[in-house]
Protein backbone atom coordinates (compact mmCIF):
# COMPACT_ATOMS: atom_id res chain seq x y z
CA UNK A 1 0.00 0.00 0.00
CA UNK A 2 1.24 3.22 -0.67
CA UNK A 3 1.91 6.10 1.80
CA UNK A 4 1.39 9.21 -0.77
CA UNK A 5 -0.95 11.85 1.12
CA UNK A 6 -2.43 12.01 -2.57
CA UNK A 7 -3.49 7.86 -1.99
CA UNK A 8 -7.06 8.59 -0.36
CA UNK A 9 -7.49 12.57 -1.14
CA UNK A 10 -5.53 15.14 -3.00
CA UNK A 11 -5.09 18.76 -3.04
CA UNK A 12 -5.71 19.10 -6.78
CA UNK A 13 -8.88 16.41 -6.50
CA UNK A 14 -10.38 18.96 -4.41
CA UNK A 15 -9.46 22.34 -6.44
CA UNK A 16 -10.59 20.33 -9.40
CA UNK A 17 -14.25 20.18 -8.23
CA UNK A 18 -13.89 24.04 -6.90
CA UNK A 19 -12.66 25.42 -10.31
CA UNK A 20 -15.84 23.05 -11.38
CA UNK A 21 -18.26 24.86 -9.26
CA UNK A 22 -16.70 28.30 -10.10
CA UNK A 23 -17.20 27.91 -13.47
CA UNK A 24 -20.52 26.82 -13.59
CA UNK A 25 -23.44 29.48 -12.63
CA UNK A 26 -24.36 27.41 -9.41
CA UNK A 27 -28.19 27.92 -8.48
CA UNK A 28 -28.88 25.89 -4.97
CA UNK A 29 -32.65 26.30 -6.77
CA UNK A 30 -31.09 24.12 -9.95
CA UNK A 31 -31.15 20.18 -9.54
CA UNK A 32 -27.58 19.62 -11.34
CA UNK A 33 -26.04 22.59 -9.04
CA UNK A 34 -27.21 21.00 -6.35
CA UNK A 35 -26.00 17.19 -7.59
CA UNK A 36 -22.45 19.15 -7.73
CA UNK A 37 -22.34 20.21 -4.57
CA UNK A 38 -23.54 16.96 -2.81
CA UNK A 39 -21.03 15.22 -5.05
CA UNK A 40 -18.08 17.66 -3.73
CA UNK A 41 -19.59 17.00 -0.29
CA UNK A 42 -19.84 12.89 -1.07
CA UNK A 43 -16.64 12.84 -2.29
CA UNK A 44 -14.81 13.97 0.48
CA UNK A 45 -17.37 11.59 2.33
CA UNK A 46 -16.07 8.90 0.84
CA UNK A 47 -12.35 9.59 0.90
CA UNK A 48 -13.07 10.06 5.01
CA UNK A 49 -14.78 6.60 4.72
CA UNK A 50 -11.77 5.04 3.00
CA UNK A 51 -9.47 5.65 5.60
CA UNK A 52 -11.71 4.88 8.22
CA UNK A 53 -11.77 1.54 6.28
CA UNK A 54 -8.27 1.21 6.08
CA UNK A 55 -7.91 1.79 9.87
CA UNK A 56 -10.75 -0.77 10.69
CA UNK A 57 -8.65 -3.68 8.54
CA UNK A 58 -5.97 -2.99 10.07
CA UNK A 59 -4.41 -1.21 6.71
CA UNK A 60 -3.34 1.86 8.43
CA UNK A 61 -2.42 2.17 12.14
CA UNK A 62 -4.27 4.92 14.65
CA UNK A 63 -1.75 7.21 14.33
CA UNK A 64 -1.59 7.07 10.03
CA UNK A 65 -5.53 6.99 10.12
CA UNK A 66 -5.13 10.56 12.28
CA UNK A 67 -2.12 11.65 9.72
CA UNK A 68 -4.42 10.94 6.74
CA UNK A 69 -7.66 12.44 8.14
CA UNK A 70 -5.92 15.82 8.97
CA UNK A 71 -4.47 15.70 5.20
CA UNK A 72 -7.94 15.32 3.72
CA UNK A 73 -9.05 17.95 6.89
CA UNK A 74 -6.54 20.39 5.89
CA UNK A 75 -7.30 20.30 2.05
CA UNK A 76 -11.23 20.62 2.07
CA UNK A 77 -11.71 23.10 5.08
CA UNK A 78 -8.68 25.71 3.74
CA UNK A 79 -10.27 29.05 2.07
CA UNK A 80 -11.46 28.38 -1.31
CA UNK A 81 -11.28 31.27 -4.36
CA UNK A 82 -14.33 31.86 -5.25
CA UNK A 83 -15.20 35.13 -6.55
CA UNK A 84 -19.02 34.81 -6.38
CA UNK A 85 -20.14 35.75 -3.22
CA UNK A 86 -23.22 33.12 -3.36
CA UNK A 87 -20.97 30.90 -4.53
CA UNK A 88 -18.46 30.85 -1.67
CA UNK A 89 -21.44 30.52 0.70
CA UNK A 90 -22.91 27.29 -1.01
CA UNK A 91 -19.22 26.09 -0.92
CA UNK A 92 -18.84 26.37 2.96
CA UNK A 93 -21.90 24.99 3.61
CA UNK A 94 -20.62 21.95 2.40
CA UNK A 95 -17.21 22.20 4.08
CA UNK A 96 -19.27 22.94 7.01
CA UNK A 97 -21.17 19.86 6.64
CA UNK A 98 -17.85 18.03 6.06
CA UNK A 99 -16.57 19.21 9.59
CA UNK A 100 -18.55 17.17 11.68
CA UNK A 101 -18.02 14.17 9.65
CA UNK A 102 -13.42 14.78 10.33
CA UNK A 103 -14.45 15.05 14.00
CA UNK A 104 -16.58 12.18 14.13
CA UNK A 105 -13.77 9.88 12.32
CA UNK A 106 -11.13 11.03 14.22
CA UNK A 107 -13.27 10.60 17.26
CA UNK A 108 -13.98 6.54 15.71
CA UNK A 109 -10.20 6.04 15.42
CA UNK A 110 -9.01 7.37 18.35
CA UNK A 111 -11.79 5.74 20.50
CA UNK A 112 -14.12 3.57 18.64
CA UNK A 113 -17.91 4.24 18.76
CA UNK A 114 -19.58 6.50 21.64
CA UNK A 115 -22.01 4.31 23.70
CA UNK A 116 -23.74 6.68 26.29
CA UNK A 117 -26.53 7.01 23.81
CA UNK A 118 -27.96 6.25 20.26
CA UNK A 119 -27.33 8.07 16.99
CA UNK A 120 -30.93 9.97 17.23
CA UNK A 121 -30.43 11.10 20.85
CA UNK A 122 -26.96 12.32 20.10
CA UNK A 123 -28.49 14.33 17.60
CA UNK A 124 -31.19 16.00 19.92
CA UNK A 125 -28.83 16.35 22.64
CA UNK A 126 -27.04 18.46 19.69
CA UNK A 127 -30.06 20.04 18.85
CA UNK A 128 -30.53 20.63 22.44
CA UNK A 129 -27.34 22.40 23.05
CA UNK A 130 -26.98 24.15 19.75
CA UNK A 131 -30.36 25.82 21.42
CA UNK A 132 -27.91 26.83 24.57
CA UNK A 133 -25.69 28.20 22.40
CA UNK A 134 -23.17 25.62 23.40
CA UNK A 135 -21.83 24.92 20.05
CA UNK A 136 -19.16 22.85 20.76
CA UNK A 137 -21.13 20.60 23.03
CA UNK A 138 -23.44 20.52 19.95
CA UNK A 139 -20.32 19.48 17.36
CA UNK A 140 -19.37 16.70 19.76
CA UNK A 141 -22.81 14.96 19.95
CA UNK A 142 -23.25 15.56 16.61
CA UNK A 143 -19.54 13.77 16.06
CA UNK A 144 -20.51 11.04 18.27
CA UNK A 145 -23.59 9.82 16.80
CA UNK A 146 -21.22 10.14 13.48
CA UNK A 147 -19.06 7.49 14.90
CA UNK A 148 -22.03 5.07 16.10
CA UNK A 149 -22.64 5.57 11.98
CA UNK A 150 -19.17 4.82 10.91
CA UNK A 151 -20.08 1.78 13.22
CA UNK A 152 -22.80 1.24 10.87
CA UNK A 153 -25.66 2.39 12.54
CA UNK A 154 -28.48 4.23 10.45
CA UNK A 155 -29.28 7.76 10.81
CA UNK A 156 -33.44 8.46 11.48
CA UNK A 157 -34.27 11.02 9.29
CA UNK A 158 -37.74 11.33 10.52
CA UNK A 159 -35.32 13.23 14.16
CA UNK A 160 -33.16 14.94 11.21
CA UNK A 161 -36.75 16.34 10.11
CA UNK A 162 -37.99 17.47 13.42
CA UNK A 163 -34.62 20.04 13.55
CA UNK A 164 -34.58 23.87 13.68
CA UNK A 165 -32.24 25.01 10.54
CA UNK A 166 -29.10 25.69 11.84
CA UNK A 167 -25.32 23.94 12.19
CA UNK A 168 -26.83 20.99 13.76
CA UNK A 169 -28.81 20.17 10.59
CA UNK A 170 -26.18 21.23 8.48
CA UNK A 171 -23.80 18.59 10.57
CA UNK A 172 -26.03 16.03 10.44
CA UNK A 173 -25.96 16.35 6.16
CA UNK A 174 -22.53 15.80 6.70
CA UNK A 175 -23.39 12.61 8.55
CA UNK A 176 -26.00 11.05 5.62
CA UNK A 177 -22.95 12.07 2.98
CA UNK A 178 -20.74 9.64 5.35
CA UNK A 179 -23.10 7.17 5.88
CA UNK A 180 -23.82 6.66 2.08
CA UNK A 181 -20.18 6.24 1.82
CA UNK A 182 -19.63 3.79 4.50
CA UNK A 183 -22.22 1.68 2.59
CA UNK A 184 -21.23 2.56 -0.77
CA UNK A 185 -17.53 3.63 -0.95
CA UNK A 186 -17.71 4.40 -4.84
CA UNK A 187 -15.76 6.77 -5.79
CA UNK A 188 -18.24 9.88 -7.22
CA UNK A 189 -16.90 10.34 -10.77
CA UNK A 190 -15.51 14.43 -11.22
CA UNK A 191 -16.67 14.54 -14.36
CA UNK A 192 -20.86 13.15 -14.07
Amino acid sequence: MSNSPTEFYSRERWQNWIERIDDEEIDPEDESSARLLLNLQDDTAIAIAKIVSAYDDGGLGEEAALEKLTDVREIVLSDVDIDDEETLMLVDGVQTSLVCVFFAAEEYVAAGPAEEATVSEYIRAAADAEAEEDLDAALSYVAQAGTLVIDGEEIDISVAEELEYGLVTEWVNGLDSLQSAMSDPEVVEEDE
